[in-house]
């Protein structure tokens, strides 16, 4: 299975890096990063203690990307993303390739609207001073909607991001004997981006 999705990553890697190579008129390609207003999905206590909220925090991304087209256009991404979400004073951290696939259209001027689903696959998962057992799945796919302005080559982008599926971590904590809990590393976020293009 594991195999299968790498497969699939892949395929969609060299996909977008292919459509940016090809495509002639109206396209372009360049380097983006920014930051990441995350939850990392919703926390849950075992069934014998009350669910408890996350807050939220910052995280950041740094990438790569290509776009064909110019009043409508696609938008294909390449981003490594680090996440982070406090839960009473401990930390969930999260590393993750993103591949984005966005559609797009100019509205008015230099503001355009765009959506598409993203795929992803997790290199790391981390809880301060927790051992986590596992992630149910490695990779999941989420959804991207938001707004750009762009001005020649430097754009700006707002987006939200929430993951499909559920995906949860379980993991035990060692300084309460037998409490098992649960993680949703589903992505619940906002995300502000510079972009650059060559």
């Amino acid at each position: 299975m594991k195999n299968l999705q790498k497969s699939i990553i892949l395929t969609v890697v060299l996909a977008c890096i292919g459509f940016t190579i090809n495509a002639q008129n109206n396209s372009s390609f360049g380097f983006k990063g920014g930051l990441n207003y995350s939850a990392n999905g919703d926390y849950f206590e075992s069934a014998s203690t009350n669910a408890e909220t996350p807050d939220r925090n910052i995280g950041y991304h740094i990438g790569v990307f290509g776009k064909i087209g110019d009043k409508l256009y696609i938008r294909p991404e390449l981003v490594y993303t680090a996440t982070k979400s406090d839960y009473d004073s401990d930390a969930f951290s999260i590393k993750k390739i993103d591949v984005p696939l966005l559609v797009g259209l100019k509205v008015i001027g230099p503001i355009s609207v765009f959506a598409g689903p993203s795929f992803q696959y997790i290199l790391e998962t981390e809880f301060e001073g927790i051992d986590i057992d596992t992630v149910k799945n490695d990779f999941s796919v989420g959804f991207n909607f938001g707004v750009g302005f762009n001005l020649n080559k430097i754009g700006i982008d707002l987006r939200y991001e929430r993951g499909f599926s559920e995906n949860e971590a379980t993991f035990i904590d060692t300084n309460i004997a037998t409490v098992n809990s649960r993680i949703d590393t589903r992505p619940d976020q906002l995300i502000l981006s510079l972009s650059i293009g060559l």
